[in-house]
């Protein structure tokens, strides 16, 4: 009985770690917020996934969750699981509303550069005449969006397969000292940026002083003069005067954790907690110097992806960087290729609808296109007498353009755009439909193919889209040309430091990134007003920090009190608070013509007041006339268009206390009045009567 009660301890034990040592992803956390459809009689769906070095990938599985259409013939219908190019499983739908498929993944399923593709084909079937089901609106399948990885943590080669490469991945947070420089703000931007680039949703910002105990995979920022004497003593390598240093730090420590189960006690569910222990490895990414002049030195090299990308080891000692990656306007930004802006060349076949789409920006462009050029180039098979093929371009769901193919097997045609037509962010589809002769679709599935060319297709953009205001429809490209200066108040730095890396991901998120702007305290470039004509200006600044005023074409003085007013129905939308923790943000032309960006924050959460700011101009609904932007903590946003002539901007403090007082009682002192009126009106009356009634007695 002792050795069964022992190798039941074990087996328990057994299990805890291993479920402590697995990680479920789902694809919903990968970024696939919804489920992903998959339509037509032979459909297909791709899924990448980076997979970080810390998870042993022999072991793990990928659990796939679908759900078929109701109307399809489960018996005659088939879903095939392709990971990479291998095709791994292909079976026929069973009769559950919701189906599964668990496949273990090998390190051979990865590729090279720690990318899991996984691609579903399907081939469905409603009726068993093909030809009725080509265009069948009920021809679909669903892949859940709580499907998932399961990988397992591993600390097996945790010292020899991470390095500052391939670091980036797994890093969701970065740590500056509490009173930050310039140099750390910089340092903390251009991170935030570089962590951003591995499509790191939630990106954390702490003071050194408030990093939590459970954050243990992260980048430290600051010269190595200023890093603090526990940190700094993680650092085996040491920079001389006027050298760079990125030094990752790796370790493995034990970690008490308690972890709850629910176990079955006498048919009730009861919770169970077991203190275990856990090897936990720790990663930290020092980007510092020996001084200021070498700090600088690491954080170019922070914006240089090629840098990063080659370094595979635990060190990198910078003598020399700079940033030498331009192109000009013309030779990159005004006309794209597809093949540039991320297209790939899909070999199309079949009959019915057959698509491929591309995905671009407008600040791709180095400009705010006002008409874009939409040119297509592809071949196709050669149509018989009687077939018919036509093509469709759309763009964002609307179709553009519609033409019949010809029996020459060779497409060149495009359609132009106007800024109406076309968004901040942008899906381009082109499809291809074949219908066979006489509706003879049975042996006609293989007979038509297309190829669109993605390296003779291209984007162009005709001319800039030029206003006498700024909007946000316009930001990032109107910082695009010239040089950019980004301007912080002193006190409200420390809590500017995400915002800026918002801010300094959007000027560099595009096909050719060289937007490197110049970090400055507001104080200091007040005493060269020049500046600022000079040079775009991005500015995060405190409500009352006297720069404001040189701004006097702002849409919004925000360091006064202000009211927002709805023009329809007179009645206020918004008014400045200072104990409502809210983002403020305007753009707009400063005396030089210059791109000019003001952000400030109030309330308690000023961090976070700016980081909602700095991500709410940048979203799609930034429409083409919004110049003021106001969003709280809570993700709340509110864009208006603002000019001096408008009639729903109020300032409160230019009026006196009785201005205010009436403005604010109004309504209660004219109903005063009217009762009165209405009182003495009836007693006038009564009085009449009593008068009357005397006379006539």
């Amino acid at each position: 009985m002792k050795r069964f009660f022992t190798l039941l301890a074990f087996i328990l034990l057994s299990t805890i770690a291993f479920a402590q040592n697995q990680r479920i992803i789902s694809f919903k956390a990968m970024g696939h917020n919804d489920d992903e459809p998959i339509f037509g009689m032979s459909g297909a769906s791709s899924f990448y996934f980076k997979v970080t070095p810390q998870y042993e990938i022999n072991g793990s599985k990928l659990v796939i969750y679908f759900e078929p259409s109701q109307a399809l013939i489960r018996e005659k219908s088939y879903i095939n699981l392709f990971v990479g190019t291998k095709p791994v499983y292909s079976g026929r739908l069973t009769k559950d509303s919701i189906q599964k498929i668990i496949f273990p993944l090998t390190k051979a399923d990865i590729s090279s550069d720690n990318y899991l593709k996984i691609t579903i084909k399907t081939l469905l079937t409603i009726t068993d005449d093909q030809c009725r089901d080509l265009d069948n609106p009920a021809m679909w399948l669903k892949i859940k969006n709580y499907s998932y990885l399961s990988l397992i943590k591993s600390n097996k080669n945790f010292f020899n397969n991470i390095n500052i490469s391939n670091c980036f991945d797994s890093k969701t947070a970065i740590v500056y000292n509490s009173n930050p420089s310039l140099h750390d703000l910089k340092a903390v931007a251009w991170a935030y940026a570089r962590l951003k680039k591995t499509q790191t949703k939630n990106i954390s910002v702490f003071e050194l002083a408030n990093l939590p105990d459970s954050v243990r995979n992260y980048i430290m920022v600051g010269a190595m003069p200023t890093l603090r004497d526990d940190k700094r003593e993680l650092v085996k390598v040491t920079p001389q005067a006027n050298q760079g240093l990125l030094y990752l730090h790796k370790s493995v420590s034990t970690v008490t954790d308690t972890i709850s189960r629910m176990v079955d006690v006498k048919g009730k569910m009861a919770e169970v907690k077991t203190v275990v222990q856990e090897a936990v490895p720790t990663e930290i990414l020092f980007v510092t110097g020996g001084d200021d002049a070498g700090y600088e030195k690491s954080i170019t090299a922070i914006g240089n992806m090629n840098v990063l990308n080659s370094t595979f080891g635990d060190y990198l000692l910078v003598n020399k960087a700079q940033n030498t990656f331009f192109k000009t306007i013309d030779e990159n930004r005004s006309k794209l290729s597809l093949k540039q802006i991320g297209g790939v060349s899909d070999f199309l076949s079949g009959i019915g609808s057959l698509k491929s789409a591309f995905n671009f920006k407008n600040s791709d462009f180095s400009f705010t296109p006002k008409e874009v050029e939409i040119r297509i180039v592809a071949n196709y098979s050669n149509l018989n007498p009687g077939d018919r093929g036509f093509f469709n371009i759309y763009l964002n769901g609307l179709l553009l353009s519609s033409e019949k193919l010809d029996a020459s097997g060779k497409l060149n045609t495009s359609v132009t755009i106007n800024r109406y037509q076309h968004h901040k962010y942008n899906t381009l589809e082109a499809e291809f439909r074949f219908y066979p002769n006489n509706g003879n679709c049975k042996n006609s599935f293989t007979n038509f193919f297309a190829e669109i060319d993605v390296d003779k297709s291209y984007l162009e953009s005709k001319n800039p889209f030029i206003t006498s205001d700024l909007s946000f429809y316009q930001y990032p490209e109107a910082f695009n040309s010239g040089t950019t200066r980004i301007v912080v108040s002193k006190p409200y730095a420390k809590y500017a430091a995400g915002a800026m890396g918002e801010i300094i991901y959007e000027l560099n998120n595009n096909i050719n990134a060289n937007n490197f702007p110049e970090f400055i305290y507001s104080s200091d470039i007040a005493s060269t007003p020049s500046e600022l004509k000079k040079n775009n200006i991005i500015a995060l600044l405190s409500k009352d920090d006297p720069l404001m005023k040189e701004f006097p074409d702002a849409p919004i003085q925000f360091d006064r009190n202000f009211r927002l007013y709805n023009t329809d129905n007179n009645t206020v939308v918004y008014s400045l608070a200072d104990t409502t923790s809210n983002g403020l943000a305007q753009i707009f032309y400063g005396r030089s013509n210059n791109a000019t960006l003001v952000l400030t924050a109030t309330g308690k959460h000023l961090s976070e007041a700016f980081l909602a700011a700095s991500k709410s101009i940048t979203e799609q609904l930034s429409t083409l006339s919004s110049n003021v932007c106001i969003s709280d903590v809570n993700n709340n946003k509110y864009l208006f268009n603002i000019n001096k002539s408008s009639e729903n901007l109020e300032y409160i403090d230019t009026k006196s206390a009785l201005t205010r007082f009436w403005d604010t009682y109004n309504l209660y002192i004219l109903l005063g009045i009217l009762v009165l009126i209405l009182l003495s009106f009836l007693y006038i009356r009564s009085k009449v009567q009593k008068s009357q009634e005397l006379f006539n007695d």
